[in-house]
């Protein structure tokens, strides 16, 4: 093994090598993590980023000589169920990451570890329904449904019944269901003529994703605006299904193989065809440019749709570049404290969304660029929550300087998460609002 201390390269990624039947062997498995575990212990960098560090270094100074192999493998998953999956530690803390001799990926050894948990049962019932979000999602739409489950939900009774029976913890902010669907709001693009760029298609297609087809139709029909007004046409994708980000977070890899098999065709046509395909929220984003082109890697449809996969604000920047964007903003939107969500780090596009606000004359962008505590359905358990808040503090805290006028984040998840943290925390009140309902309103749209 190579002796070289830390790396000056890019981080590479290894393709993930979930089909071979050594991926779910225990005990291959469990050398791997000890193998990682003694790396991380060793070096102590990533302390801060989240609680899989403090409690592995934790249970290695419980030992009695203070090394990894006197850990018990049992408590492994300690370990493991503190991880969410973020990424930033590969990307920004992990001198050791590939091409480094000493290969170490922890998420990814993380998502191993779930993947192994989930094909011998070991999930909980709550963590099956809170991953199934084309499932929940069917609520949406339904009028009188609708307006039942959220008042259900709202209910402090329901919500400590939620707690008792389902383990989603009573204090966490959970998203309602609309009335109707992005789908069923969305109207028919005009038919502007197609603009190329330099750097840009000069037409769009949306992947509307579960969260904004479910739970804020209002994101996407202010992506649809904006769109609209820069004379960009665009199209839904049709039928979607779940990117399938919640499934990998639980280790169920060949739900995450189903619904690919599900999208990939459709977006693969979309992206032949020409079109920028456009994710409102950063995860779903990630999960076409990054995970399911190292699950897959051998498939041209899957590479094909990753590099026509765009995040919004990426698009917008680069549309700027090509002198094709309306910079004609009618509307100042003053302070703003902008959140870089950590699905949006990992991408490695740079503060795209901070730029396109900063287009916006009489607007003031304090970027916040830690980890909002919150990573998807983590932050809503029971066993989680009061950790997932005391992540995020730090974050509640910059997000108020200088008593903003409105608190943003790509991932609309967060922003609801770090506007309740800052009003637990009694700190500055403000509007919360996506970028995009931002850039919208900045237009007069």
């Amino acid at each position: 093994m190579s002796n070289r201390e830390g790396s000056l390269e890019a981080p590479t990624r290894h393709p993930l090598d979930w089909t071979n039947p050594d991926f779910y062997d225990e005990e291959k498995l469990h050398t791997e993590m000890e193998r990682v575990f003694d790396m991380c212990h060793g070096c102590r960098r990533c302390l801060s980023l989240c609680g899989s560090f403090p409690t592995l270094f934790d249970l290695v100074d419980a030992t009695d000589d203070g090394e990894v192999h006197g850990v018990d493998k049992k408590d492994y998953d300690k370990v493991v169920d503190e991880c969410f999956l973020c990424d930033v530690c590969y990307v920004t803390k992990c001198p050791y990451v590939p091409p480094h001799p000493w290969n170490l990926d922890f998420p990814h050894l993380m998502l191993r570890a779930k993947a192994v948990n989930f094909k011998k049962g070991d999930v909980k019932l709550r963590d099956k329904l809170l991953a199934s979000t084309d499932k929940m999602g069917m609520f949406a739409g339904i009028p009188i449904v609708t307006e039942a489950v959220n008042a259900i939900n709202r209910t402090g009774v329901m919500r400590s019944v939620m707690e008792s029976t389902l383990g989603v913890d009573k204090k966490a902010w959970i998203p309602e269901y609309a009335p109707k669907t992005f789908t069923q709001l969305a109207t028919v693009s005009t038919a502007w003529p197609v603009k190329d760029g330099v750097k840009t298609p000069g037409k769009v297609a949306i992947y509307a994703t579960c969260y904004i087809n479910y739970n804020e139709p209002g994101i996407g029909q202010d992506l649809i605006k904006i769109l609209e007004h820069n004379q960009i046409p665009y199209e839904l994708v049709d039928k979607e299904a779940c990117c399938g980000m919640p499934k990998l977070e639980l280790g169920d890899l060949e739900s995450v193989a189903a619904n690919k098999d599900k999208n990939i065709p459709k977006l693969a046509k979309l992206a032949r065809e020409g079109y920028a395909i456009v994710t409102p929220i950063p995860s779903c984003t990630l999960m076409f440019k990054q995970e399911l082109p190292l699950m897959f890697p051998d498939e041209e449809d899957v590479q094909l749709v990753k590099e026509a996969m765009w995040d919004p604000f990426e698009y917008f920047i680069a549309r700027n570049r090509d002198g094709l964007l309306n910079t004609d903003f009618k509307e100042e939107l003053g302070h703003v404290s902008y959140h870089i969500p950590c699905h949006s780090r990992v991408q490695n596009v740079g503060k795209k969304t901070a730029e396109t606000l900063k287009l916006v004359p009489g607007t003031e962008v304090n970027v916040v660029e830690r980890c909002s505590g919150h990573s998807g359905t983590w932050g809503v358990k029971k066993e989680f929550h009061d950790t997932a808040m005391k992540i995020g503090k730090p974050v509640f805290k910059a997000m108020a300087n200088n008593t903003p006028d409105y608190i943003s984040s790509d991932c609309q998840l967060a922003g609801h998460h770090i506007e309740q943290g800052m009003e637990e925390n009694g700190l500055a009140k403000a509007e919360m609002a996506h970028p995009l309902t931002l850039i919208a309103k900045a237009y007069g749209l």
